[in-house]
């Protein structure tokens, strides 16, 4: 089998999750099969090798596990946007819409340093619109986000409406928003 197919094979499909119409992908596969995560990992390094970076940013929470094992091999920090009211100290804070409602996302002030170079991960791209105002987030203290990575991409759903601008880059890309 060949690597691609390892993690393909791994990604759940789920029809009607979280509500009728919808049809979910599920990475949590991928993390149950150690061969499928390794790839996910090398792949990362593969694209991001000739990248000059000086952090790794993930949204909570999948994007944490993708990123951490990626930043430990690039000997990088790794800054952690969370929901509001889960970081202790002083964040910055933006408040952004989302198709279902409204939500917050939280960093560290002491963690993003002006001109900083970073990759932003999450799990999945879906309408953009969190890694948006992640971006947003980090430029607060100063920094630039020089990349967006997803291990699934949802083109169908348009994240390159919110993400104009940004170099984005997914390992497996889905074209049908719904089996039912």
């Amino acid at each position: 089998m060949a690597a691609h197919e390892i993690i393909e094979n791994a990604i759940r499909k789920v029809p009607g999750f979280p509500k009728p119409g919808v049809l979910f992908y599920d990475i949590t596969g991928i993390l149950v099969n150690p061969s499928a995560f390794a790839y996910c990992i090398d792949k990362m390094e593969e694209l991001y090798a000739g990248t000059e970076l000086d952090a790794v940013a993930a949204i909570e929470s999948r994007g944490f596990l993708f990123s951490a094992p990626f930043a430990l091999r690039r000997k990088l920090p790794l800054i952690l946007l969370r929901k509001k009211g889960k970081l202790p100290g002083e964040t910055y804070r933006i408040s952004f819409t989302l198709e279902y409602g409204e939500d917050i996302l939280e960093v560290h002030r002491s963690d993003v340093h002006a001109g900083q170079k970073i990759l932003l991960i999450d799990d999945l791209i879906a309408t953009g619109g969190t890694l948006a105002a992640a971006a947003q987030l980090l430029a607060l203290g100063g920094a630039k986000v020089t990349g967006i990575f997803g291990v699934v991409g949802l083109p169908f759903l348009h994240y390159d409406r919110a993400l104009t601008g940004f170099n984005v880059r997914t390992l497996v890309q889905y074209s049908a928003e719904c089996v039912e």
